[in-house]
């Protein structure tokens, strides 16, 4: 089985969503909703109401060097927004380790 979750994306603006019951994860490319969807069910044991998916795409870095105008792009990835069901939750700073182990 392909390892969809890569890493909880944790900021001021995904920790704005947990009251919500929504948790935000960056997810490889070339994962569909579906298989987001049974990834967290089965990594955090809930229960996914909805899931929405964004393409980051990479933006473009300019730079002064000694060698010099090097132009170049940021890596794209693609996120997840996953909303479970009413009253369950998912303790992303415990499980954070695990996922590095994967």
């Amino acid at each position: 089985m392909r390892h969809i979750l890569k890493r909880p994306l944790l900021s001021e603006k995904s920790a704005s969503f947990e009251p919500a019951g929504k948790y935000v994860f960056e997810v490889i490319p070339s994962a569909n909703k579906i298989e987001i969807r049974r990834a967290v069910e089965d990594r955090y044991n809930v229960k996914v109401v909805n899931v929405h998916t964004i393409n980051v795409k990479p933006k473009s870095k300019d730079r002064w060097t000694r060698r010099g105008f090097v132009s170049g792009k940021t890596n794209r990835f693609k996120k997840a927004i996953v909303t479970l069901a009413q009253g369950q939750t998912i303790d992303l700073l415990s499980n954070l380790e695990d996922l590095g182990e994967a």
